[in-house]
């Protein structure tokens, strides 16, 4: 049905910058007399604190992230209420606009949007994200720094876009609820194979790291519960014991910069055996860089101790400083690393860990956990088996994972690229919408963001802002 789709009959000039044409009978007007900007405040600081995702719209805040918001009161935050749509004024130059379905309050540096008119939510908000209209949100966007950039109110309502009748606006809604829930369950579907294969590799992992390549050698109590037996040869050191320094990173904020070759990185930047450089990482200068300076080397492994327990990653001689949610370990002479990163990632280790954290909203794995962590430890020799092994059976795992990641992607593009083209006119979607089977209307694509963190949820969130 999606292939068959076709451009509108006949079009005219729209003489916007943005877009060129748009069908003949569609209403080009001001963002002003679609959105009409609200602002209800709260007086006693009451109602449910809600945050604006990327995937999920507004949601409670206490359901994005464990993280406890720093405002120390509410009053004065923004009132909302379900219907209503709401722009982060800092990341809408990235296309972030939502609604919800609940009434709560939003920072005080949002702004929240009455929609008239009879036009439709959904299809507004589809059209404030499309990319080419994004791209003017940026333009008009003032501010010191790209990081730092608001688009004001004015601003926003003096830009023009183009919008079909009431009714044609419910058949493009009800057909992109369609599309999204065929695309969403196909996603849906590749992520259960990657979880299913995040588990085989899980599998093969602990296996290795805890008892060794020749299953018939013989086995002795490790003496650790949630360990098991071990091969009888390995004998068990705690971490502190194999390793030449463990630590933190910086307890507290450096002085940040638009751009430089040097990252303030956190746990949340270490995914899967590598540092991850993310839109919300930060760049520190030179000069902060050097003051904060930890001695990393080739046998160091970061280590997520807040929050996200237990990610991991190889420092490869990134230009980065630690925050305090990330431990590193540098090891000894008889820790090979790759082994190190291996053990830490095992299904038994990440859930001991996860059992041994404090903290009831953030939860927090001390050093001293870190330093008294038990390690199986084999002779080096066979841990460099044991490791070039594992890579060996886990890399056609690795490549099938990445194979469906990318076809993910293209889905998501392929999402973007049908939104913008329906929500901008480029497709008649008015008879495909006439014929669709009554079935539930699906939700976002990236409803499932299997094993993901907020981060990599897409999730922006500004530091809530005291009034």
């Amino acid at each position: 049905m999606i292939a068959d789709l076709n451009p509108y009959p006949d079009y005219k000039v729209s003489e916007l910058s943005w877009l060129r044409q748009v069908p003949g009978h569609w209403s080009v007007r001001r963002i002003k007399t679609v959105l009409r900007e609200t602002d209800h405040r709260s007086s006693d600081g009451s109602g449910t604190l809600l945050s604006l995702t990327r995937v999920r719209g507004l949601i409670p805040h206490k359901d994005m992230t464990d993280k406890m918001h720093s405002a120390k009161t509410l009053v004065g935050y923004k009132r909302y209420s379900a219907g209503q749509l709401v722009m982060n004024r800092m990341q809408a130059w990235s296309g972030m606009f939502g609604a919800g379905d609940i009434d709560g309050l939003v920072s005080p540096d949002y702004a929240v949007f009455d929609v008239f008119g009879g036009h439709s939510i959904k299809l507004v908000l589809e059209l404030l994200k499309t990319p080419d209209l994004v791209a003017q949100f940026a333009l008009e966007s003032k501010g010191i720094g790209s990081g730092f950039n608001r688009l004001y109110t004015d601003r926003f309502g003096s830009i023009r876009i183009s919008l079909p009748p009431p009714d044609e606006q419910a058949a493009i809604v009800r057909f992109l609820d369609w599309a999204n829930g065929r695309l969403g369950r196909a996603i849906r579907a590749k992520r259960k194979v990657i979880a299913l294969l995040n588990e085989q590799k899980q599998a093969i992992i602990h296996r290795a790291v805890t008892h060794g390549l020749d299953s018939s050698v013989p086995l002795k109590p490790s003496g650790i519960p949630w360990l098991g037996d071990i091969p009888q040869h390995w004998r068990i050191s705690r971490l502190s014991q194999l390793s030449t320094r463990i630590g933190d990173g910086l307890h507290g904020t450096p002085q940040y910069v638009d751009q430089s070759p040097y990252y303030f990185i956190n746990g949340n930047n270490l995914v899967n055996g590598d540092i991850r450089l993310k839109s919300s990482t930060r760049c520190v200068s030179e000069n902060e860089f050097k003051k904060y300076l930890i001695a990393l080397d080739d046998s160091s492994v970061l280590m997520s101790i807040n929050g996200t327990i237990g990610s991991v990653a190889c420092y490869r001689g990134e230009s980065i400083i630690l925050g305090k949610s990330a431990a590193y370990i540098n090891c000894g002479m008889e820790l090979i690393r790759n082994f190190l990163i291996f053990y830490l990632r095992s299904p038994a280790v990440i859930n001991f860990l996860r059992s041994d954290v404090t903290g009831t909203t953030i939860f927090n794995l001390s050093l001293a956990s870190v330093r008294g962590l038990h390690i199986p430890l084999p002779p080096v020799d066979e841990q460099i088996m044991i490791v070039s092994s594992i890579e060996d059976l886990i890399a056609p795992v690795s490549i099938a994972i990445s194979r469906l990641e990318r076809e993910i992607d293209l889905l998501r593009d392929y999402r973007t690229r049908l939104v913008a083209d329906v929500v901008t006119g480029k497709l008649d979607v008015r008879e495909a919408a006439a014929k669709l089977p009554v079935e539930e209307p699906g939700g976002p694509v990236e409803l499932e963001s299997e094993g993901l963190q907020p981060e990599e949820e897409e999730f922006t969130e500004e530091a809530q802002v005291e009034p």
